[in-house]
């Protein structure tokens, strides 16, 4: 068996193999994932790498054969750069026995995916309407809180709204008209700010 020429490149969450195999026939190719070890065979040539630096997540990892490549996709399973494919760094997602839970100090050196975290978390929560709650959303939100509140008002109310924010500059809305129409309504910059007019 031969060791096929190959090269890799890494970022942070991923690291990519490529095995330089002219016409390579993807039926004939056999590749395998486990979590520190990957196995490469195709003819007489074989590549086994173990044990892998790092952890590797198998259900995201994946590969492709091209013309004159096979492109080896690992989805690593702790942020970092590797620097090498193999080596024995001790692996910081190892399991750990059943009967200890982790210490502190172990949890605090692993390297969390925090958008993949993230976005579980989100995924899991309930998503809030902006009817019930204004700020739901960032901005896109706050618009159709106000669209819908300026929609469903009384005539005096949509002209309290008009005139209290465009003489206001943006810093106030009421919807009071009996309050508004008295006198033009003052400009309220937020607190430890000051309101300046630029001259044009």
């Amino acid at each position: 068996m031969t060791t096929p020429r190959h090269e890799f490149y890494e970022t942070e969450d991923k690291l990519t193999l490529s095995i330089f195999e002219k016409g390579a026939d993807p039926e004939q190719v056999k590749i395998t994932f486990e979590p520190r070890k990957f196995t490469y065979t195709y003819g007489d040539k074989s590549l086994v790498l173990e044990p892998l630096k790092g952890q590797i997540d198998t259900e995201k990892s994946g590969y492709t054969v091209g013309k004159v490549k096979i492109e080896v996709r690992f989805a690593k399973m702790a942020l970092g750069r590797w620097g090498a494919l193999t080596g024995d760094a001790p692996d910081p997602l190892a399991s750990f026995p059943a009967s200890s839970a982790p210490t502190s100090t172990t949890v605090r050196k692993q390297r969390k995916n925090w958008d993949g975290i993230t976005s579980e978390i989100l995924s899991q929560e309930k998503e809030v309407t902006s009817d019930q709650d204004p700020n739901a959303g960032g901005d896109a939100a706050v618009n159709e809180f106000f669209k819908k509140l300026y929609a469903d008002a009384d005539e005096d109310t949509r002209r309290a709204m008009m005139k209290s924010y465009s003489e206001s500059g943006g810093t106030t809305l009421s919807t009071n008209w009996d309050e508004v129409k008295k006198a033009p309504v003052t400009v309220k910059p937020p607190e430890g700010s000051e309101w300046k007019k630029w001259a044009v």
